[in-house]
């Protein structure tokens, strides 16, 4: 050993925090062992510059390849990739056109695809293997096939985006290995999973359980086929109280719905609101349901995130208090053994049980489903018979009349 690499041995610097991913090779330089190799990113004096090239290599270096020569940054990265799209989405989103739902799973795609990949990978340089492989990460990931499927679409959507914007000069390439999973396996999943419904006495029980907002929130699921960003979103303006009627756009879709109500969903609202607490701000107002903090059960919440030298970046959070709350409910009644339960489960359960009215278009237009049939051009609304004829049939499901078998009258 030289006296100079002895001094610099000697006087080798501690890292910046913790968690640091290189260390101070005594050659003057962070490093880093990567499959079994060593390699250099920069001088001990300037530790941020050395973190910013092992992020900017790091994923051609685990995968065995030799990084770019030229500046990554002057192409389109990913994280620029996924603050523009995300951008876009939010946009639609405070302007209702994207349910909060859509876009905190776009959100989460965004932050794996980064995860997997580095913010600074450019978007030019993604080959069909790197899919192959993020596939594979993905099929680990998850236990559902209807899960990856979705991922893998949303993946798509993204990088559709960037090529529709001009972000990039041509269509990414996935190859034929990041395909969504077929429809047999699709088949094949929900056998085995079974079906994602409640029975009625595991969903008096959801009922007995749940303290009268929750209570309030059920009812809706099973009476009008709500999911959660119906519920989050409903405003009382809505609900004719007098007659016993809901007239609703459903948010996701912004196609109209009426539906007549229970005396016991209008009864459950009504306690519901009595305890309801006072909005925290404009987003509350009107609305039914507020969480302790008055605020909507389904939100977005903007958090700032401070960056290196005094930046700062809004990050949207997206929140969904209904599903938390729901889901301890399940886990209280044991109500929790098979796979994909939840509070959007209800919309499963109305159109199960609203089917054995024999009235699938009533059933549709409650449920705000798109018809793209030839029918639907023809035919202009539902009687409110009909629609009264589909939720009577899941409240005798819910509640049966108990029959007097002697006299053949109701009790």
């Amino acid at each position: 050993m030289t006296n100079s690499t002895a001094r610099k041995s000697s006087c080798k610097p501690d890292k910046p925090y913790k968690c640091y991913p290189l260390f101070a090779h005594a050659s003057g330089q962070w490093a880093k062992k990567i499959r079994g190799k060593l390699f250099y990113f920069g001088v001990w004096a300037d530790p941020d510059a050395a973190l910013e090239r092992l992020n900017c290599e790091y994923t051609y270096l685990k995968d065995g390849r030799e990084p770019p020569s030229v500046d990554v940054s002057d192409g389109c990265n990913l994280v620029t990739l996924c603050n523009e799209f995300l951008q876009s989405k939010d946009e639609k989103r405070v302007a209702g056109e994207l349910s909060p739902r859509t876009f905190r799973d776009y959100h989460a795609s965004c932050e794996k695809l980064l995860e997997q990949f580095g913010k600074d990978r450019s978007v030019d340089d993604l080959r069909p293997d790197d899919f192959r492989k993020y596939r594979a990460v993905l099929a680990k990931s998850y236990n559902s096939v209807v899960t990856l499927k979705n991922e893998i679409n949303r993946v798509r959507v993204l990088f559709n985006y960037a090529h529709e914007n001009t972000l990039i000069d041509k269509p990414v390439s996935y190859g034929s290995n990041f395909d969504r999973p077929s429809a047999k396996a699709l088949r094949k999943a929900r056998n085995e999973g079974g079906a994602k419904l409640y029975t009625q006495s595991e969903v008096l029980r959801i009922l007995s359980e749940a303290d009268p907002i929750m209570e309030a929130m059920c009812l809706l699921g099973l009476n009008c086929g709500f999911g959660n960003t119906d519920v989050s979103s409903l405003p009382r303006k809505a609900i004719d109280f007098e007659n016993g009627w809901l007239d609703f756009p459903r948010p996701k879709t912004a196609i109209k719905r009426r539906v007549p109500l229970w005396a016991e969903t209008l009864t459950a609202i009504q306690e519901a609101m009595l305890i309801r607490p006072k909005p925290a701000d404009a987003r509350g107002n009107g609305l039914c349901f507020l969480t302790a903090n008055g605020l909507p059960f389904v939100r977005i919440h903007e958090k700032i995130q401070e960056l290196k030298d005094a930046e700062e970046k809004t990050l949207h959070v997206p929140i969904d208090a209904i599903s938390g709350k729901f889901k301890r409910i399940l886990l209280k009644l044991k109500i929790n053994g098979r796979k994909g339960l939840g509070f959007y489960t209800f919309r499963h359960c109305f159109q199960t049980y609203g089917g054995e009215s024999k009235d699938p278009d009533a059933v549709m237009d409650i449920m705000a489903h798109a018809d793209p049939s030839m029918s639907a051009n023809y035919r202009h609304g539902v009687s409110d018979e009909r629609l009264r004829a589909v939720v009577d049939t899941i409240h005798d499901w819910l509640w049966p009349q108990n029959v007097d078998d002697t006299e053949g009258g109701a009790k």
